[in-house]
């Protein structure tokens, strides 16, 4: 009975702080713009030429990615790890560059390594942003106490988000949902890259992606399109961003009045539009992404009190992906953030030691 009242304690934590972020209207919702007009048109006609053309093909065809050489600064260094922060362009294409605001041109990285270890004797993970992660510091102290493992980290500012934000938009709420799916093609295509510096320029033996909600998709995909085995780890997400927006808590977040209005359909209901999205949305659903080449080295950590993510979205992208394993941790989605830091930690040592 006290296990029960807890669960309800942390369901109830996820709502009251939904309620306090989403439904008090504090800033504007998600997607206040609308759809996005002809970017949304653009996007959803690329993802579904890659989807036609076999999500395999695709990634093969555009390996190994455009080669980028990060301009490093040194944050500060200790006796025994360094951290440094690096800048490059973003290695997309000319017409999803062309999509993007010009403040998310520029990518930013930061890179926490241990010092005095030769790199093909150390594992690195990508750890990708959650909704409203702006800075590197919360996914830096995730990976801190993983360089004694010598487990380095590298954290990807995403587009969109901190110095990347466009200036009219009001935090993570992005103002259309076109740029949602902007930020997450973007993010791919960066860490995708990312993964291939770590491996052939910064030589590092063992290579991993990690995130947190939105991260974690993000993650998921990486993972599924990497063409080597490489440590996926998706945590607290769900397998399609649809899942987020139109089930769980965020949809109390989301102007579903501007997007009827944006559509200009006569007589449409709210329940239309959330079908419209839930539509242009299964372009994220990752259970449509090919299974990673190692899949016991893919490990899903999810919360058993979830009021974000409903607990069939993670046990479908582990159907989708025999061999892949789900650990849950005892929290809701917020306080999971905050208690189950080591349980992430473990998972992703774990992940690393199953690789080949």
């Amino acid at each position: 009975m006290v296990t029960l009242n807890l669960g309800v304690c942390h369901y109830i934590l996820d709502h009251i702080y939904g309620a306090f972020v989403h439904r008090m209207r504090l800033a504007p919702p998600f997607f206040s713009a609308g759809w996005g007009g002809p970017k949304l048109d653009l996007l959803e006609k690329m993802t579904k030429q890659l989807l036609s053309q076999g999500l395999v093909e695709v990634a093969a065809q555009r390996w190994p990615p455009r080669i980028i050489q990060p301009l490093w600064k040194t944050v500060w260094e200790s006796r025994t790890s360094r951290l440094q922060e690096g800048i490059f362009k973003t290695p997309c294409d000319e017409e999803l560059l062309n999509a993007l605001p010009i403040e998310s041109y520029t990518a930013r990285v930061a890179f926490l390594t241990p010092k005095y270890v030769p790199s093909h004797n150390m594992a690195c993970v990508v750890h990708l942003a959650g909704t409203g992660d702006h800075s590197f510091e919360r996914r830096l102290r995730l990976g801190g106490p993983l360089l004694k493992y010598n487990i380095a980290t590298m954290v990807l500012e995403s587009p969109f988000y901190g110095h990347r934000r466009p200036k009219l938009q009001h935090g993570a709420k992005l103002l259309c949902v076109s740029d949602l799916l902007m930020l997450g093609r973007a993010t791919i295509e960066e860490t995708r890259t990312l993964l291939y510096w770590l491996e052939t320029e910064a030589g590092f033996s063992k290579t991993g992606v990690c995130g947190l909600s939105m991260g974690g998709v993000h993650a998921a995909m990486v993972g599924s399109l990497h063409p080597t085995p490489v440590a996926t780890l998706p945590f607290l997400a769900p397998h399609s961003a649809a899942v987020a927006f139109c089930e769980g808590i965020l949809k109390h977040g989301t102007a579903w009045d501007a997007l009827r209005r944006d559509v200009q359909s006569v007589g449409m209901t709210i329940e239309e539009v959330r079908e419209r999205m839930r539509s242009v949305l299964s372009l994220t659903d990752v259970t449509q992404f090919p299974t990673p080449k190692c899949p016991s080295s893919v490990i899903f950590v999810a919360a058993t009190y979830d009021g974000y993510i409903p607990k069939h979205s993670i046990l479908e992208l582990q159907q989708a992906w025999p061999g892949s394993e789900v650990r849950w941790v005892t929290g809701g989605h917020v306080s999971s953030f905050i208690l189950h830091n080591d349980a992430f930690r473990r998972a992703i040592r774990d992940s690393l030691d199953r690789l080949p």
